[in-house]
């Protein structure tokens, strides 16, 4: 029996094209993603590297993340910052790296948008989430090394987190027929949302779906958690639409 709590055990024969660290992801079809309370950022406001813990439905840790910024960026730019995220498995081997370039948040700037960029393994690049221009409920592409769109993101008009209530983005079809999955910021509790801005999501999306996109979902979640919910000095910025 797995002990939950403890690393998920590597699956036995993965895709023979599996790139290596993500054979882990080809057995799931959800990931719990936890942030960790910095302590210093809790009580005066200052901005520290953001660490998450990836886990699967049992419990078990399939990943761990850690931003890569500088001090000046954090606290200057806030939930602005350009940043590189690397996320390690069990063996703290380097299995994804992500990377958000500068871009301002906005939806009165259709010609500057949001944009995650997800490597695996770290300098192959395997896909992308674009932020698409609107202004009543945010939106995304997920799409594969080439360009192409594989999947949507729809999010809903108020991002606001209401006690006890999920804020959900749903995940669509290419052509937006149909939902194949969701990412959903979970609520956490009182204290928690009024004090950290260390957050819980849930990730659903298809068993079968190419495991490279499964990865670039994850990077879908860190993009939409920096622009949606990521506060600065303790300040909330939960907000209605894209404003």
């Amino acid at each position: 029996m797995k002990r939950k709590g403890g690393w998920m055990n590597l699956p036995t024969g993965p895709p023979a094209n599996c790139p290596p660290g993500l054979e882990y992801l080809t057995s799931i079809d959800q990931l719990l993603v936890h942030q960790k309370v910095e302590l210093l950022e809790a009580l005066i406001g200052f901005e520290s590297k953001n660490k998450f813990t990836v886990k699967n439905s049992l419990g078990q840790k399939v990943f761990y993340a850690a931003e890569q910024s500088d001090c000046c960026t954090r606290n200057c730019c806030g939930p602005w910052r350009p940043f590189g995220m690397k996320i390690l498995d069990n063996f703290k081997n380097e299995v994804i790296h992500l990377e958000r370039p500068l871009a301002c948040d906005s939806c009165w700037f259709p010609c500057c948008l949001q944009k995650m960029e997800v490597y695996a393994p770290p300098g192959c690049l395997v896909g992308t989430v674009e932020q698409d221009w609107s202004i009543l409920a945010p939106a995304f592409s997920i799409k594969n090394a080439a360009g192409d769109t594989v999947l949507r993101i729809e999010g809903p008009v108020c991002t606001m987190s209401i006690c006890g209530s999920d804020v959900e983005f749903n995940v669509l079809s290419k052509d937006g027929s149909t939902k194949v999955g969701r990412i959903s910021k979970q609520w956490t509790g009182l204290l928690r949302e009024a004090f950290t801005d260390a957050d819980y999501f849930g990730i659903t999306f298809p068993m079968d779906l190419d495991v490279r996109m499964k990865a670039v979902m994850l990077g879908a979640c860190f993009l939409i958690d920096a622009m949606f919910f990521e506060k600065s000095g303790n300040q909330e910025r939960d907000r209605p639409g894209m404003f």
